[in-house]
Protein backbone atom coordinates (compact mmCIF):
# COMPACT_ATOMS: atom_id res chain seq x y z
CA UNK A 1 0.00 0.00 0.00
CA UNK A 2 2.84 2.69 0.60
CA UNK A 3 6.54 3.16 -0.24
CA UNK A 4 9.01 2.22 2.34
CA UNK A 5 11.46 5.18 0.82
CA UNK A 6 8.50 8.02 1.08
CA UNK A 7 5.09 7.31 2.20
CA UNK A 8 5.29 4.74 4.74
CA UNK A 9 4.10 6.31 7.70
CA UNK A 10 1.53 8.42 6.58
CA UNK A 11 -0.02 4.77 4.83
CA UNK A 12 0.46 2.74 7.84
CA UNK A 13 -1.67 5.47 9.55
CA UNK A 14 -4.48 5.21 7.16
CA UNK A 15 -3.95 1.59 7.60
CA UNK A 16 -4.10 1.06 11.18
CA UNK A 17 -7.24 3.93 11.15
CA UNK A 18 -9.20 1.31 8.93
CA UNK A 19 -7.90 -1.48 11.01
CA UNK A 20 -9.63 0.04 13.89
CA UNK A 21 -12.85 1.70 12.49
CA UNK A 22 -13.53 -2.28 10.82
CA UNK A 23 -13.47 -3.89 14.50
CA UNK A 24 -15.50 -0.53 15.61
CA UNK A 25 -17.86 -1.62 13.30
CA UNK A 26 -17.90 -5.08 13.66
CA UNK A 27 -18.27 -4.91 17.45
CA UNK A 28 -21.33 -2.87 17.03
CA UNK A 29 -23.04 -4.23 14.07
CA UNK A 30 -21.71 -8.05 13.90
CA UNK A 31 -20.71 -7.22 10.52
CA UNK A 32 -18.16 -5.97 8.23
CA UNK A 33 -20.23 -4.07 6.11
CA UNK A 34 -22.19 -4.10 2.67
CA UNK A 35 -18.96 -2.95 0.71
CA UNK A 36 -18.86 -0.10 -1.90
CA UNK A 37 -21.10 0.29 -4.89
CA UNK A 38 -19.23 -0.42 -8.47
CA UNK A 39 -19.45 -3.89 -8.57
CA UNK A 40 -22.14 -5.33 -7.38
CA UNK A 41 -22.45 -6.84 -4.28
CA UNK A 42 -18.31 -6.91 -3.17
CA UNK A 43 -18.18 -10.01 -1.32
CA UNK A 44 -14.77 -11.04 -1.04
CA UNK A 45 -13.27 -14.84 -1.24
CA UNK A 46 -12.71 -16.63 1.47
CA UNK A 47 -9.99 -18.48 0.63
CA UNK A 48 -6.95 -17.98 1.55
CA UNK A 49 -4.13 -17.85 -0.99
CA UNK A 50 -1.13 -19.75 -1.43
CA UNK A 51 1.03 -16.46 -2.60
CA UNK A 52 2.00 -13.79 -0.18
CA UNK A 53 3.82 -10.97 -1.61
CA UNK A 54 1.46 -9.66 -4.09
CA UNK A 55 -2.07 -9.97 -1.51
CA UNK A 56 -3.89 -6.50 -0.99
CA UNK A 57 -5.87 -8.51 1.59
CA UNK A 58 -5.31 -9.37 5.29
CA UNK A 59 -6.71 -12.68 6.25
CA UNK A 60 -8.41 -12.89 9.68
CA UNK A 61 -8.38 -16.50 11.46
CA UNK A 62 -11.90 -16.88 13.12
CA UNK A 63 -15.59 -16.55 12.51
CA UNK A 64 -17.32 -13.93 11.48
CA UNK A 65 -17.59 -11.06 13.72
CA UNK A 66 -19.50 -11.06 16.97
CA UNK A 67 -22.67 -9.87 17.58
CA UNK A 68 -22.14 -9.21 21.00
CA UNK A 69 -20.73 -5.77 21.85
CA UNK A 70 -17.16 -6.27 22.87
CA UNK A 71 -15.63 -3.94 25.60
CA UNK A 72 -13.34 -1.27 23.77
CA UNK A 73 -9.56 -2.32 23.79
CA UNK A 74 -7.88 0.91 25.63
CA UNK A 75 -4.58 0.52 24.37
CA UNK A 76 -3.52 1.38 20.80
CA UNK A 77 -2.72 -1.07 17.71
CA UNK A 78 0.87 -1.37 17.40
CA UNK A 79 1.16 -4.63 15.17
CA UNK A 80 -0.47 -7.39 13.87
CA UNK A 81 -0.07 -9.43 17.01
CA UNK A 82 -2.21 -6.86 19.00
CA UNK A 83 -4.70 -6.90 15.94
CA UNK A 84 -5.24 -10.50 16.40
CA UNK A 85 -5.34 -10.68 20.07
CA UNK A 86 -8.05 -8.06 20.01
CA UNK A 87 -10.07 -9.96 17.60
CA UNK A 88 -9.68 -12.78 19.13
CA UNK A 89 -11.06 -11.16 22.86
CA UNK A 90 -14.17 -9.73 20.64
CA UNK A 91 -14.73 -13.46 19.45
CA UNK A 92 -16.75 -15.64 22.22
CA UNK A 93 -16.12 -19.41 22.41
CA UNK A 94 -12.48 -18.49 20.01
CA UNK A 95 -10.90 -21.82 21.24
CA UNK A 96 -13.40 -23.56 19.09
CA UNK A 97 -12.86 -21.52 15.66
CA UNK A 98 -9.93 -24.16 14.03
CA UNK A 99 -12.37 -25.43 11.20
CA UNK A 100 -13.59 -21.77 10.26
CA UNK A 101 -12.06 -20.07 7.11
CA UNK A 102 -9.76 -16.84 6.88
CA UNK A 103 -11.82 -13.74 6.52
CA UNK A 104 -10.53 -11.43 3.51
CA UNK A 105 -10.65 -7.98 4.84
CA UNK A 106 -9.88 -4.68 2.49
CA UNK A 107 -9.80 -1.97 5.25
CA UNK A 108 -9.95 0.20 2.73
CA UNK A 109 -13.07 -0.65 0.59
CA UNK A 110 -15.83 -1.52 3.43
CA UNK A 111 -18.64 0.60 3.98
CA UNK A 112 -18.34 3.00 6.97
CA UNK A 113 -22.04 4.46 6.65
CA UNK A 114 -22.34 3.79 10.39
CA UNK A 115 -18.90 5.89 11.26
CA UNK A 116 -18.72 9.48 11.38
CA UNK A 117 -16.08 10.53 9.80
CA UNK A 118 -14.27 12.97 7.39
CA UNK A 119 -14.20 11.75 3.65
CA UNK A 120 -10.69 10.37 2.61
CA UNK A 121 -9.16 11.53 -0.44
CA UNK A 122 -9.43 8.96 -3.77
CA UNK A 123 -5.96 7.33 -4.53
CA UNK A 124 -4.73 6.57 -7.78
CA UNK A 125 -4.47 3.08 -8.66
CA UNK A 126 -0.58 2.80 -9.73
CA UNK A 127 0.79 6.37 -9.05
CA UNK A 128 4.60 7.82 -10.30
CA UNK A 129 6.48 7.20 -7.04
CA UNK A 130 4.73 3.43 -6.11
CA UNK A 131 6.68 -0.10 -6.21
CA UNK A 132 3.82 -0.97 -8.78
CA UNK A 133 4.72 1.63 -11.62
CA UNK A 134 8.05 1.00 -11.26
CA UNK A 135 7.50 -2.56 -10.95
CA UNK A 136 5.31 -2.83 -14.33
CA UNK A 137 7.59 -0.11 -16.18
CA UNK A 138 10.41 -2.64 -15.65
CA UNK A 139 8.58 -5.74 -17.25
CA UNK A 140 7.94 -3.46 -20.49
CA UNK A 141 4.39 -1.90 -19.31
CA UNK A 142 4.09 2.27 -20.49
CA UNK A 143 1.74 3.05 -17.59
CA UNK A 144 -0.86 5.48 -18.83
CA UNK A 145 -2.33 7.94 -16.19
CA UNK A 146 -3.03 6.49 -13.15
CA UNK A 147 -4.69 3.15 -14.30
CA UNK A 148 -3.74 2.46 -17.56
CA UNK A 149 -1.48 0.14 -19.68
CA UNK A 150 0.02 -0.28 -22.96
CA UNK A 151 3.05 -3.10 -24.09
CA UNK A 152 4.10 -4.51 -27.14
CA UNK A 153 3.43 -7.80 -27.77
CA UNK A 154 6.42 -10.38 -28.96
CA UNK A 155 3.75 -11.31 -31.86
CA UNK A 156 4.02 -7.87 -33.05
CA UNK A 157 7.78 -7.99 -33.50
CA UNK A 158 7.62 -11.18 -34.73
CA UNK A 159 5.11 -10.18 -37.40
CA UNK A 160 7.50 -7.18 -38.29
CA UNK A 161 10.62 -9.28 -39.03
CA UNK A 162 8.12 -11.80 -40.83
CA UNK A 163 8.42 -14.45 -38.41
CA UNK A 164 4.62 -15.29 -37.77
CA UNK A 165 1.71 -13.78 -36.33
CA UNK A 166 -0.73 -14.70 -33.35
CA UNK A 167 -3.33 -17.32 -33.23
CA UNK A 168 -5.62 -13.85 -34.32
CA UNK A 169 -4.29 -13.37 -38.15
CA UNK A 170 -5.19 -17.30 -38.85
CA UNK A 171 -8.33 -17.18 -37.62
CA UNK A 172 -9.90 -13.96 -38.00
CA UNK A 173 -7.58 -11.92 -39.85
CA UNK A 174 -5.64 -9.68 -37.59
CA UNK A 175 -2.12 -8.56 -38.60
CA UNK A 176 0.04 -8.73 -35.15
CA UNK A 177 1.71 -5.78 -35.98
CA UNK A 178 -0.81 -3.45 -36.49
CA UNK A 179 -2.65 -4.75 -32.98
CA UNK A 180 -2.08 -2.58 -29.96
CA UNK A 181 -2.63 -4.75 -26.55
CA UNK A 182 -4.01 -2.37 -23.93
CA UNK A 183 -5.57 -2.32 -21.22
CA UNK A 184 -7.86 0.88 -19.26
CA UNK A 185 -7.69 -1.06 -15.91
CA UNK A 186 -4.64 -2.36 -14.46
CA UNK A 187 -6.79 -3.91 -12.09
CA UNK A 188 -8.21 -7.23 -11.73
CA UNK A 189 -10.09 -9.57 -9.08
CA UNK A 190 -8.84 -12.56 -9.90
CA UNK A 191 -5.02 -13.68 -8.90
CA UNK A 192 -4.92 -16.43 -11.80
CA UNK A 193 -1.82 -18.96 -11.24
CA UNK A 194 -1.20 -18.28 -15.04
CA UNK A 195 -1.02 -14.41 -14.89
CA UNK A 196 1.49 -12.83 -16.73
CA UNK A 197 1.93 -9.63 -14.02
CA UNK A 198 3.98 -11.57 -12.13
CA UNK A 199 1.71 -10.76 -9.06
CA UNK A 200 2.39 -6.75 -9.27
CA UNK A 201 -0.83 -4.96 -10.47
CA UNK A 202 -3.25 -4.03 -8.03
CA UNK A 203 -6.53 -6.44 -7.41
CA UNK A 204 -9.72 -5.75 -6.00
CA UNK A 205 -13.57 -6.34 -5.89
CA UNK A 206 -14.49 -2.46 -6.15
CA UNK A 207 -13.48 0.61 -8.12
CA UNK A 208 -12.06 2.60 -5.76
CA UNK A 209 -9.31 4.75 -7.12
CA UNK A 210 -9.35 7.68 -9.52
CA UNK A 211 -10.97 7.85 -13.08
CA UNK A 212 -8.71 9.17 -15.69
CA UNK A 213 -10.82 10.47 -18.69
CA UNK A 214 -11.39 7.79 -21.99
CA UNK A 215 -9.86 10.43 -23.92
CA UNK A 216 -6.41 10.86 -22.49
CA UNK A 217 -6.52 6.79 -21.69
CA UNK A 218 -7.03 6.52 -25.73
CA UNK A 219 -4.35 9.66 -27.08
CA UNK A 220 -1.92 7.89 -24.32
CA UNK A 221 -1.94 4.06 -25.29
CA UNK A 222 -1.58 5.28 -28.94
CA UNK A 223 1.21 7.58 -28.04
CA UNK A 224 2.77 4.64 -26.08
CA UNK A 225 2.14 2.04 -28.43
CA UNK A 226 3.51 4.17 -31.14
CA UNK A 227 7.08 4.81 -29.19
CA UNK A 228 7.61 1.12 -28.88
CA UNK A 229 7.09 0.54 -32.63
CA UNK A 230 9.21 3.27 -33.41
CA UNK A 231 12.13 1.21 -31.12
CA UNK A 232 11.88 -1.51 -33.72
CA UNK A 233 13.12 0.79 -36.41
CA UNK A 234 16.68 -0.70 -37.61
CA UNK A 235 16.27 -3.83 -35.60
CA UNK A 236 17.63 -6.79 -37.75
CA UNK A 237 15.44 -8.34 -39.92
CA UNK A 238 12.38 -6.03 -39.64
CA UNK A 239 10.65 -5.45 -42.98
CA UNK A 240 10.16 -2.11 -44.46
CA UNK A 241 6.64 -2.70 -45.62
CA UNK A 242 5.73 -3.85 -42.40
CA UNK A 243 7.26 -0.93 -39.79
CA UNK A 244 5.20 1.32 -42.15
CA UNK A 245 1.86 -0.40 -42.04
CA UNK A 246 2.42 -1.05 -38.11
CA UNK A 247 2.54 2.83 -37.98
CA UNK A 248 -1.64 2.95 -38.78
CA UNK A 249 -3.17 0.80 -35.58
CA UNK A 250 -6.08 -1.40 -37.30
CA UNK A 251 -6.91 -3.46 -33.87
CA UNK A 252 -6.72 -3.08 -30.27
CA UNK A 253 -6.65 -6.08 -28.08
CA UNK A 254 -8.16 -5.30 -24.46
CA UNK A 255 -6.61 -8.24 -23.37
CA UNK A 256 -3.44 -6.73 -21.91
CA UNK A 257 -3.53 -7.53 -18.15
CA UNK A 258 -6.25 -6.86 -14.98
CA UNK A 259 -9.65 -6.42 -15.67
CA UNK A 260 -10.48 -3.89 -18.76
CA UNK A 261 -14.55 -3.80 -18.22
CA UNK A 262 -13.39 -2.91 -14.77
CA UNK A 263 -12.83 0.43 -16.46
CA UNK A 264 -16.09 3.11 -15.44
CA UNK A 265 -16.05 4.23 -19.23
CA UNK A 266 -15.33 1.19 -21.02
CA UNK A 267 -18.02 2.09 -23.75
CA UNK A 268 -16.85 5.57 -24.53
CA UNK A 269 -13.19 3.95 -25.10
CA UNK A 270 -14.65 1.93 -27.18
CA UNK A 271 -16.26 3.99 -29.83
CA UNK A 272 -13.13 6.16 -29.56
CA UNK A 273 -10.91 2.97 -31.25
CA UNK A 274 -14.51 2.49 -32.96
CA UNK A 275 -14.08 6.09 -34.78
CA UNK A 276 -10.61 6.06 -35.50
CA UNK A 277 -11.37 2.34 -37.41
CA UNK A 278 -10.15 0.34 -34.57
CA UNK A 279 -11.47 -2.75 -34.14
CA UNK A 280 -11.56 -4.06 -30.39
CA UNK A 281 -11.41 -7.86 -28.82
CA UNK A 282 -12.59 -7.22 -25.43
CA UNK A 283 -11.58 -10.01 -22.75
CA UNK A 284 -13.48 -10.30 -19.46
CA UNK A 285 -13.26 -12.57 -16.45
CA UNK A 286 -16.64 -13.32 -16.42
CA UNK A 287 -16.74 -11.95 -12.21
CA UNK A 288 -18.38 -8.42 -13.37
CA UNK A 289 -21.97 -9.41 -15.00
CA UNK A 290 -22.99 -5.54 -14.91
CA UNK A 291 -21.00 -4.31 -16.84
CA UNK A 292 -21.07 -7.24 -18.82
CA UNK A 293 -24.73 -6.73 -19.60
CA UNK A 294 -24.39 -2.60 -19.84
CA UNK A 295 -21.79 -3.41 -22.69
CA UNK A 296 -22.24 -1.75 -26.02
CA UNK A 297 -21.27 -2.47 -29.39
CA UNK A 298 -17.69 -4.53 -29.85
CA UNK A 299 -15.81 -6.33 -32.54
CA UNK A 300 -15.37 -9.27 -30.54
CA UNK A 301 -16.59 -10.64 -26.78
CA UNK A 302 -14.44 -13.01 -24.78
CA UNK A 303 -15.00 -14.35 -21.48
CA UNK A 304 -11.96 -16.69 -19.78
CA UNK A 305 -13.48 -19.90 -18.65
CA UNK A 306 -10.43 -21.64 -16.99
CA UNK A 307 -12.57 -23.75 -15.42
CA UNK A 308 -15.98 -26.06 -15.57
CA UNK A 309 -16.71 -26.42 -11.97
CA UNK A 310 -16.92 -24.20 -8.86
CA UNK A 311 -13.47 -25.83 -6.83
CA UNK A 312 -11.60 -26.37 -9.88
CA UNK A 313 -12.23 -22.46 -10.58
CA UNK A 314 -11.35 -21.34 -7.01
CA UNK A 315 -7.62 -23.17 -7.17
CA UNK A 316 -6.76 -22.03 -10.84
CA UNK A 317 -8.53 -17.98 -10.82
CA UNK A 318 -7.59 -17.72 -7.17
CA UNK A 319 -11.11 -15.14 -7.43
CA UNK A 320 -11.75 -12.43 -4.78
CA UNK A 321 -15.29 -12.38 -4.81
CA UNK A 322 -16.81 -14.99 -2.24
CA UNK A 323 -19.85 -15.28 -5.09
CA UNK A 324 -17.77 -15.93 -7.65
CA UNK A 325 -19.50 -19.17 -8.96
CA UNK A 326 -22.61 -17.32 -8.83
CA UNK A 327 -20.86 -14.13 -10.98
CA UNK A 328 -19.19 -16.63 -13.41
CA UNK A 329 -22.92 -18.63 -14.37
CA UNK A 330 -24.67 -14.97 -14.50
CA UNK A 331 -21.89 -13.94 -16.83
CA UNK A 332 -22.58 -17.52 -19.08
CA UNK A 333 -26.29 -16.36 -19.28
CA UNK A 334 -25.77 -12.30 -20.56
CA UNK A 335 -23.28 -13.96 -23.02
CA UNK A 336 -25.69 -16.12 -24.49
CA UNK A 337 -28.69 -13.54 -24.71
CA UNK A 338 -25.69 -11.63 -26.37
CA UNK A 339 -24.91 -14.02 -28.62
CA UNK A 340 -27.07 -12.50 -31.66
CA UNK A 341 -25.68 -9.62 -31.26
CA UNK A 342 -22.27 -9.79 -30.63
CA UNK A 343 -19.64 -11.93 -31.55
CA UNK A 344 -19.20 -14.33 -28.18
CA UNK A 345 -16.02 -16.43 -27.41
CA UNK A 346 -15.30 -18.71 -24.75
CA UNK A 347 -11.31 -18.76 -23.79
CA UNK A 348 -9.71 -21.68 -22.23
CA UNK A 349 -6.62 -21.61 -20.96
CA UNK A 350 -5.22 -25.48 -20.55
CA UNK A 351 -3.20 -25.96 -17.15
CA UNK A 352 -2.21 -29.53 -16.50
CA UNK A 353 -3.30 -30.71 -12.94
CA UNK A 354 -5.48 -27.64 -12.90
CA UNK A 355 -8.58 -28.09 -15.61
CA UNK A 356 -7.55 -30.56 -17.84
CA UNK A 357 -8.51 -33.56 -16.67
CA UNK A 358 -12.15 -34.77 -15.98
CA UNK A 359 -13.29 -31.41 -17.26
CA UNK A 360 -14.14 -32.45 -20.56
CA UNK A 361 -17.92 -32.89 -19.64
CA UNK A 362 -17.85 -29.90 -17.40
CA UNK A 363 -17.22 -27.89 -20.45
CA UNK A 364 -19.23 -28.66 -22.77
CA UNK A 365 -22.16 -28.06 -20.29
CA UNK A 366 -20.68 -24.18 -20.14
CA UNK A 367 -20.80 -24.32 -23.92
CA UNK A 368 -24.72 -25.56 -23.75
CA UNK A 369 -25.56 -22.88 -21.86
CA UNK A 370 -23.37 -19.97 -22.91
CA UNK A 371 -23.90 -21.10 -27.09
CA UNK A 372 -20.87 -18.70 -27.97
CA UNK A 373 -20.26 -18.17 -31.74
CA UNK A 374 -16.47 -19.29 -31.37
CA UNK A 375 -14.32 -21.45 -28.53
CA UNK A 376 -10.79 -21.06 -28.38
CA UNK A 377 -8.57 -23.82 -26.64
CA UNK A 378 -4.96 -22.40 -25.78
CA UNK A 379 -2.20 -24.54 -23.70
CA UNK A 380 -0.99 -22.05 -20.53
CA UNK A 381 2.33 -20.67 -21.53
CA UNK A 382 4.50 -20.95 -18.29
CA UNK A 383 5.97 -16.95 -17.66
CA UNK A 384 8.43 -18.54 -15.16
CA UNK A 385 8.34 -16.74 -11.90
CA UNK A 386 8.25 -17.22 -8.15
CA UNK A 387 4.79 -15.80 -8.83
CA UNK A 388 4.37 -18.44 -10.23
CA UNK A 389 5.96 -21.42 -8.35
CA UNK A 390 4.40 -19.98 -5.85
CA UNK A 391 0.61 -20.85 -7.02
CA UNK A 392 1.92 -24.12 -7.65
CA UNK A 393 2.64 -23.97 -11.43
CA UNK A 394 5.36 -25.03 -13.05
CA UNK A 395 6.62 -26.19 -16.46
CA UNK A 396 5.17 -29.79 -15.89
CA UNK A 397 2.02 -27.59 -16.19
CA UNK A 398 2.15 -26.49 -19.98
CA UNK A 399 0.64 -29.10 -22.37
CA UNK A 400 2.07 -30.24 -25.21
CA UNK A 401 0.45 -29.34 -28.41
CA UNK A 402 -0.51 -33.01 -28.75
CA UNK A 403 -2.67 -33.21 -25.55
CA UNK A 404 -4.51 -29.66 -26.42
CA UNK A 405 -5.41 -31.31 -29.87
CA UNK A 406 -6.38 -34.44 -27.83
CA UNK A 407 -8.28 -32.58 -25.33
CA UNK A 408 -10.06 -30.71 -28.31
CA UNK A 409 -11.00 -33.51 -30.15
CA UNK A 410 -12.95 -35.02 -26.64
CA UNK A 411 -14.90 -31.59 -26.37
CA UNK A 412 -16.24 -31.20 -29.90
CA UNK A 413 -16.99 -35.15 -29.32
CA UNK A 414 -19.05 -34.23 -26.41
CA UNK A 415 -20.89 -31.14 -27.98
CA UNK A 416 -22.19 -33.33 -31.07
CA UNK A 417 -23.53 -35.89 -28.76
CA UNK A 418 -25.43 -32.98 -27.56
CA UNK A 419 -26.88 -31.87 -30.92
CA UNK A 420 -24.79 -28.68 -30.74
CA UNK A 421 -24.02 -27.65 -33.58
CA UNK A 422 -20.17 -26.74 -33.08
CA UNK A 423 -16.63 -28.02 -35.38
CA UNK A 424 -13.12 -27.91 -35.00
CA UNK A 425 -12.36 -25.05 -37.72
CA UNK A 426 -8.85 -23.63 -37.39
CA UNK A 427 -5.67 -23.99 -35.64
CA UNK A 428 -2.22 -22.03 -34.70
CA UNK A 429 -0.06 -25.14 -33.59
CA UNK A 430 2.78 -22.20 -33.29
CA UNK A 431 1.03 -21.15 -30.32
CA UNK A 432 -0.44 -24.19 -29.23
CA UNK A 433 -4.12 -22.63 -30.14
CA UNK A 434 -7.42 -24.25 -31.84
CA UNK A 435 -10.50 -22.85 -32.59
CA UNK A 436 -13.69 -24.37 -32.28
CA UNK A 437 -16.43 -22.67 -33.92
CA UNK A 438 -20.53 -22.76 -34.28
CA UNK A 439 -22.20 -23.61 -37.51
CA UNK A 440 -23.32 -20.35 -37.89
CA UNK A 441 -20.20 -19.29 -39.43
CA UNK A 442 -20.17 -22.74 -41.85
CA UNK A 443 -21.19 -21.73 -45.73
CA UNK A 444 -21.33 -24.32 -47.97
CA UNK A 445 -19.18 -26.56 -46.26
CA UNK A 446 -16.54 -23.96 -45.51
CA UNK A 447 -15.55 -21.93 -42.46
CA UNK A 448 -15.72 -18.38 -42.25
CA UNK A 449 -14.00 -17.37 -38.92
CA UNK A 450 -13.01 -14.14 -40.80
CA UNK A 451 -14.36 -10.86 -39.82
CA UNK A 452 -15.16 -8.15 -42.19
CA UNK A 453 -14.03 -5.01 -40.28
CA UNK A 454 -15.04 -2.47 -43.04
CA UNK A 455 -18.99 -3.94 -43.06
CA UNK A 456 -18.51 -3.78 -38.84
CA UNK A 457 -17.98 -0.19 -38.92
CA UNK A 458 -20.20 0.70 -41.45
CA UNK A 459 -23.08 -1.04 -39.53
CA UNK A 460 -21.89 1.27 -36.47
CA UNK A 461 -22.02 3.72 -38.74
CA UNK A 462 -25.74 3.20 -40.06
CA UNK A 463 -26.91 2.09 -36.52
CA UNK A 464 -24.81 3.25 -33.22
CA UNK A 465 -23.53 1.36 -30.88
CA UNK A 466 -26.53 -0.01 -29.59
CA UNK A 467 -28.38 -0.83 -33.61
CA UNK A 468 -29.57 -4.07 -34.47
CA UNK A 469 -27.64 -6.53 -35.85
CA UNK A 470 -25.89 -9.82 -35.92
CA UNK A 471 -22.32 -11.37 -36.17
CA UNK A 472 -22.99 -13.09 -39.43
CA UNK A 473 -23.76 -9.51 -40.90
CA UNK A 474 -19.83 -9.08 -40.90
CA UNK A 475 -18.83 -12.24 -41.13
CA UNK A 476 -15.87 -12.15 -43.35
CA UNK A 477 -14.32 -14.11 -46.27
CA UNK A 478 -13.66 -18.23 -46.27
CA UNK A 479 -10.90 -19.13 -43.75
CA UNK A 480 -7.69 -19.41 -45.63
CA UNK A 481 -7.06 -22.95 -46.07
CA UNK A 482 -3.44 -23.00 -44.10
CA UNK A 483 -5.22 -21.66 -41.19
CA UNK A 484 -8.15 -24.71 -41.33
CA UNK A 485 -8.03 -27.52 -38.97
CA UNK A 486 -5.03 -30.24 -39.86
CA UNK A 487 -2.80 -27.63 -41.71
CA UNK A 488 -1.13 -26.17 -38.79
CA UNK A 489 -2.09 -22.50 -39.36
CA UNK A 490 1.05 -20.81 -39.60
CA UNK A 491 1.05 -17.99 -42.81
CA UNK A 492 3.51 -18.86 -45.48
CA UNK A 493 4.31 -15.83 -46.48
CA UNK A 494 6.38 -15.92 -43.03
CA UNK A 495 9.33 -17.91 -42.20
CA UNK A 496 9.45 -19.71 -39.04
CA UNK A 497 12.67 -19.85 -36.59
CA UNK A 498 13.75 -21.65 -33.53
CA UNK A 499 14.71 -19.84 -30.29
CA UNK A 500 17.91 -19.26 -31.86
CA UNK A 501 16.74 -17.42 -35.01
CA UNK A 502 17.17 -20.81 -37.20
CA UNK A 503 14.88 -20.93 -40.05
CA UNK A 504 12.63 -24.03 -39.63
CA UNK A 505 12.16 -26.23 -42.89
CA UNK A 506 8.83 -27.30 -43.24
CA UNK A 507 8.34 -30.85 -43.29
CA UNK A 508 5.73 -32.95 -45.47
Amino acid sequence: MGDKKQDLTERLGEWTEGVTDVLKLAATTGSLGDGVPGSGDADESDFEYASGDDDDEVLVEGPTAPKKKSKKPSKNIDDVEDLGRIMKSNQPNSIDSKGSAPIAIDFTTYSKSNMKRAPQPIKEMVPKNSPTHTALTKQGYTIVGSHSGVKICRWTKSALRGRGSCYKYSFYGIASHQCMETTPSLSCSNKCVFCWRHGTNPVGTTWRWVVDPPEMIFDGVKEGHYKKIKMMRGVPGVRAERFAEAMRIRHCALSLVGEPIFYPHINEFLGMLHAERISSFLVCNAQHPDQLAALKAVTQLYVSIDASNKESLRKIDRPLHRDFWERFQRCLDILREKRFKHRTVFRLTLVKGFNVDDEVEGYADLVERGLPCFVEIKGVTYCGTSTSAGAGLSMANVPFYAEVVEFVEALNAKLRERGLDYGIAAEHAHSCCVLIASGRFRVDGKWHTRIDYQRFFELLEEHGPDGDWKPEDYMGPETPEWATWGNGGFDPRDERVDRKGRKIEATS
